[in-house]
């Protein structure tokens, strides 16, 4: 999608669709006397308007121009200056940059009829957006929504399409896109089997395609500067493996490696905005299948740190892999750590879709990811990570189980499983389960949402 700024007093071309804003509570498309187009946003009373809703308005903008196969649209930056937001000329750019383009992205690829079923707007005119920290605004967004697209679409892949060979070949492609400050490594069998990645073979070996341990390193801030360092958790087709899903499950788990494009494309996002932050992103690669050499429920897994991790359920392999990431983290002396995954239906089961389950034992930072998921739009909420958790994870002939002795709580006792691996080092988990898919009425297509990359870009900025 092009962006073009327009100063004041500046004619915008014949044909595109201004976007205007009205009392009324519905949207309305309304044909003008010279055969120009409005789209009239209903938002009611301004002074009601929220950070929450203004960054549906452009959304809302863009599906009402696609629905009427316009191509230009057209958006005045001065209609949405809401007093009680206090956003600054760069900040209100941003937010529109990066929602324009996130309802720009149609899972459409596979479709030979995706234009005439969807539109497309090719171009958005943004008028008096002529001050300095707005076109920087605008330039910052259109990055961000960008990449999370670009997360969007390596979620929604088909399972044949991204398995982990080819979930490498992204990181590598990713890795060159960003360009010299960037490095990489991809692990396989041997080179896991060598540093005793139990976690990761143990999952991975029931696939014909083997498992990778994807390294990106980058080389953004100062050389003795600590990384940040980000876990995505990368398994390209989720059976559930010989514990295997129910037909009800099971559609939709190509993407249970969200949390692996969402790492990779904040990196992307952080390294094209030049944010000045040494960033690593690791990511276990593996498909969960059943067959003859899969992992079994009571087979006891060895994992990177030592400690021995006891197979209660194959379905619960997320967490598995995770455990040999999180070991891995601490070779870098990492200022903090946070893991995103794709990790319990029973988060989803806690919080709806609105919001992924935020796990940390530190009230401070707790506070600054909540902010940052208010401020971004990918939005968290906490959990509790209580010690007295751990008890509920103590597994009987291994270290720890892969489950939780009771079916309540899954999603706590899935972040105390990865907190005994998390070890000397400040660690946030973001199970993004509940935010895997777009909800109908955020304005977006169906499919992946993209979350977290827009929380990501925030956090490496500012943390």
């Amino acid at each position: 999608m092009k962006f073009t700024v327009l100063g004041k007093g500046k004619n915008p071309p014949a044909g595109a669709v201004k976007v205007v804003l009205s009392k009324g509570k519905e949207d309305e498309i309304v044909r003008l006397e010279n055969a120009s187009i409005e789209v009239a946003l209903g938002i009611g009373e301004r002074d009601k308007m929220t950070r929450r809703k203004l960054m549906l308005l452009p959304r809302r903008a863009v599906m009402a121009a696609k629905a009427k196969k316009a191509e230009r649209l057209i958006i005045d930056l001065d209609l949405f200056r809401f007093p009680q937001l206090a956003l600054g000329d760069g900040e209100l750019a941003e937010i529109f940059a990066v929602n324009v383009e996130m309802a720009g992205y149609d899972h459409s690829e596979f479709l030979s009829d995706a234009k005439e079923r969807f539109g497309e707007v090719k171009e958005v005119l943004f008028l008096s957006a002529d001050t300095k920290e707005a076109k920087a605004g605008l330039v910052r967004g259109k990055i961000i929504g960008e990449e999370t697209n670009a997360c969007r679409r390596l979620a929604n892949l088909p399972g044949s399409d991204v398995v982990p060979r080819t979930l490498s070949d992204e990181a590598k492609n990713i890795a060159k896109r960003i360009g010299v400050k960037a490095k990489i490594k991809i692990f396989g069998v041997a080179e896991m089997t060598k540093i005793g990645m139990g976690g990761v073979l143990g999952v991975g070996k029931g696939s014909s395609e083997e498992p990778r341990f994807i390294i990106v390193e980058y080389a953004g801030g100062k050389k003795d500067e600590k990384p940040i360092v980000l876990v995505g958790k990368g398994v390209t087709f989720d059976t559930g493996g010989i514990n295997l899903k129910p037909d009800t499950a099971i559609e939709g788990m190509n993407m249970d490696m969200s949390g692996a494009a969402a790492t990779l494309h904040a990196l992307a996002a952080a390294a094209r905005i030049g944010i000045k932050r040494n960033i690593v992103v690791l990511v276990p690669a593996v498909e969960n299948m059943p067959s003859g050499s899969s992992y079994r429920p009571g087979d006891i897994l060895r994992s990177m740190s030592g400690k021995t991790i006891e197979v209660k359920n194959t379905d619960a392999e997320g967490r598995i892999v995770l455990a040999d990431a999180l070991t891995y983290a601490k070779r870098f002396d990492p200022a903090i750590v946070v893991d995103v995954a794709t990790l319990t239906g029973a988060a989803m089961v806690a919080l709806g879709e609105r919001a992924s389950a935020l796990f940390t034992q530190d009230e401070e930072t707790e506070r600054k990811f909540r902010n940052w998921g208010e401020e971004s739009g990918d939005f968290v909420w906490p959990l509790p990570l209580w010690d007295e958790y751990d008890e509920e994870i103590k597994g009987t002939f291994g270290d720890v189980a892969n489950t939780g002795r009771a079916r309540w709580g899954g999603a706590i006792t899935a972040a105390a499983f990865l907190k005994q691996f998390a070890v000397g080092y400040p660690w946030v988990h973001i199970d993004i389960a509940p935010r895997m898919t777009a909800v109908e009425d955020e304005f977006l297509a169906k499919g992946a949402a993209g979350a977290p990359v827009r929380l990501l870009v925030k956090m490496l900025g500012e943390y």
